[in-house]
């Protein structure tokens, strides 16, 4: 007898977390030596000014989080429910809505530069110019941003996560050399490295736009009336607002935090804050690629009530930032000095502060993985209010409110513990709920991560590789299983002939999940492949095998849709 070996899903998970891993790698690595090349060629006093803007980098991460995230999400449900339009209308609102969010925050930047550029060094107002000059140059980059980062999303959810890394990639290879460039040999200064960054995102926003010209692309732009593109918008940043939550927690926590940092401690605390937090960039190529990864996949197995599934993507991921965080956080809290001369920090009076503050600091790592990755389970599960729950306890309220506090109580270190005691607070209050939960629903959701339980006496699964002696075999099996229901034999064979089909159109299949779902009035046959497009409600004449119309008589309901780069269909037999 068969038994599901979550190959399928292991293959799936690898095939998106490497190119998302990768994706992720290149846009923080790039962050991070962004940094050091800064502060090697010009200084690491510069580095201030460019944490003071740090703020402004967040808030536009927060609206193509919100709404490119959160619309992939939703595309990616509505293609569980085998809804074309409604996912390719959700793929036009966010495209389309993000461009001009990107161009508005541009034109109000530029009117308002001086005015901005004073708010964000409140605390330091000696950096007002170098500030200024800074963000008028990187402000013009934000529609690139937008536009670019917010594709990536859908590309990966329509099953073509290569392209999004490449342009991301050579976006911020492109950045690097033109830091070079820009500041050595043309010797823009600090406003240089803003060029650079903002030439990366002209460059990769022209890459990433191949994917209108892939033949395999799925999505596709609609005209939309206004008011059907405003109530799109509103479900897209509703869905979405919950894990991207925390870019508006951040930009609030970064802005406060700098006014806190520059109070108690000075210009080598705000040196030491942007070190710190240019950290967390390696930290979050795991973090960002793995949530990424998960988030799709878990949304339409959760969707599709495949709860073991779910089970199995949430443990893989947690090992994977857990083993990430634990490693980070030891290597600087006993070698702190690495990240002290990687960024060139040389005056005499910022390295006792710098070195302090990195050993604190890392301590919340293992935190910031878990809740990190819970906020965007939750938003995956549609639990978004407790994302934002979670979101605002850890990325605001928790942070903002111990620092306030513990610098007034014990001075400077209070900021930097205030982290991790905010990560602590966070995990806690994740616990109580997740048990409080557990006792409301009678134990129908469980565990730390809240999720449902399969009925192991009405729901069977199965994984067979792509051979017909085995398709046969599992159709018998699952006639045996359900012997005393009058559908048994229908549904047998509607098994047969779908396996049948989808070995017969591909050379090769690894694997192919079958799932069947026992209710009261129907019984309910999901079938996952990774062969070609294969819609079993269409029938091929010119395939000479093609017998799927029995299988048509058969169903009561057939749904098919292209998701995640699977054929998915869902077979429906009344008893």
């Amino acid at each position: 007898m068969y038994e599901r070996n979550y190959n399928l899903l292991r293959s799936k998970f690898k095939e998106f977390f490497l190119p998302t891993l990768f994706t992720s790698m290149a846009g923080n690595i790039c962050l991070f030596v962004d940094g050091l090349i800064v502060s090697f060629l010009i200084g690491a006093g510069n580095l201030a000014p460019i944490q003071s803007v740090a703020p402004v980098i967040t808030f536009v991460n927060l609206i193509y989080w919100m709404i490119g995230l959160g619309g992939s999400v939703l595309c990616s449900v509505s293609k569980a429910e085998f809804d074309d339009e409604k996912s390719n209308s959700y793929f036009s609102t966010s495209i389309i809505s993000l461009l001009s969010i990107g161009m508005l925050i541009t034109i109000v930047g530029l009117l308002f530069s001086g005015n901005i550029s004073q708010l964000l060094c409140i605390s330091q107002p000696g950096l007002a110019h170098d500030v200024n000059m800074y963000f008028i140059a990187l402000i013009m980059g934000m529609p690139f941003l937008c536009y670019m980062m917010s594709l990536s999303y859908f590309i990966r959810a329509d099953g073509i996560p290569t392209l999004p890394f490449r342009a991301i990639l050579v976006a911020n290879i492109v950045n690097i050399c033109c830091d070079i460039i820009y500041i050595k040999f043309i010797g823009m200064g600090l406003s240089g490295a803003a060029w650079a960054t903002t030439t990366g995102y002209i460059v990769g926003s022209i890459i990433i736009s191949y994917y209108f010209f892939k033949p395999e692309r799925t999505l596709k732009f609609l005209r939309m009336k206004v008011n059907s593109l405003v109530d799109y918008l509103k479900q897209i940043v509703k869905s979405g607002f919950s894990s991207s939550s925390t870019q508006l927690y951040l930009t609030l926590k970064l802005f406060i935090i700098n006014i806190l940092v520059g109070m108690y401690i000075g210009k080598s605390g705000i040196v030491a804050f942007s070190i710190c937090y240019n950290s967390l960039f390696i930290l979050y190529i795991f973090l960002i690629g793995t949530a990424q990864t998960m988030s799709p996949i878990v949304s339409v197995y959760f969707k599709e009530e495949d709860y073991s599934g779910v089970n199995y993507i949430i443990k893989r991921s947690l090992k994977i930032v857990m083993a990430a965080s634990l490693v980070l956080s030891v290597l600087f809290i006993v070698c702190p000095q690495a990240l002290l001369l990687l960024y060139s920090v040389k005056n005499p009076s910022d390295i006792p502060v710098v070195l302090n503050a990195i050993r604190i600091f890392a301590v919340s790592y293992v935190g910031t993985a878990i809740t990190f990755l819970y906020t965007f389970y939750a938003q995956a599960i549609q639990k978004n209010q407790l994302s934002t729950v979670i979101s605002l306890l850890e990325g605001f309220v928790g942070p903002i409110g111990f620092a306030a506090v513990l610098s007034v109580l014990i001075g400077g270190n209070g900021i930097w513990i205030s982290f991790a005691i905010a990560e602590a607070v966070t995990i806690l209050f994740i616990f109580a709920y997740s048990r409080y939960f557990n006792r409301k629903t009678d134990g129908e959701y469980s565990g730390f991560f809240i999720n449902r339980h399969n009925d192991d006496e009405k729901v069977f699964e199965h994984t067979i590789k792509g051979d017909i002696k085995q398709a046969v075999e599992l159709s018998g099996d699952v006639q045996n299983y359900l012997s005393g229901n009058k559908s048994a034999t229908l549904v047998s064979l509607a098994i047969e002939e779908m396996l049948v089909n989808i070995i017969n159109t591909n050379e090769d299949v690894d694997a192919i999940d079958v799932i069947v779902r026992e209710n009261d009035d129907s019984i309910l046959i999901s079938i996952k492949d990774t062969g070609i497009d294969f819609n079993p409600v269409v029938e091929n004449e010119n395939l000479k095998f093609d017998n799927i119309s029995v299988l048509n008589k058969i169903a009561d309901k057939i749904d098919y849709s292209r998701v995640l780069g699977l054929n998915s269909t869902v077979i429906t037999i009344n008893n």
